[in-house]
């Protein structure tokens, strides 16, 4: 499975993004997918959950309300719809499928 992560850039405080995460293979339907991120000098901080069928979603209390994760099984694509982003959401993006696989990782830099 190979998971390629595309969407990111850079936007000013308070703008948008879209990232989505793009799965090669058959399995991306069977496992729940995450979006984790890295900032600069910081270890990885889970972002969001979706669960296999798409139904249940789970986000951490810092992009809770700005942030939405969805999924299309039949694209095999992941999305992160991040909204009011802040300084503090800059960070290098990695999607994650079943805990087993993730991608390169898209950058994204929110400043002025």
């Amino acid at each position: 499975v190979q998971l390629v992560e595309s969407g990111g850039g850079m936007v000013q405080p308070g703008g948008s993004l879209r990232l989505s995460c793009a799965a090669s293979g058959d399995p991306f339907s069977m496992y729940d997918t995450a979006w984790v991120r890295q900032a600069p000098g910081k270890g990885p901080e889970w972002v969001s959950t979706i669960k296999a069928g798409g139904g249940i979603t789970y986000y951490a209390d810092s992009v809770k309300g700005r942030f939405t994760i969805s999924r299309d099984n039949a694209k095999n694509t992941l999305y992160l719809q991040m909204n009011g982003l802040k300084p503090e959401d800059t960070a290098v993006y990695y999607c994650n499928l079943g805990n087993i696989w993730w991608g390169q990782g898209t950058q994204v830099t929110v400043s002025s």
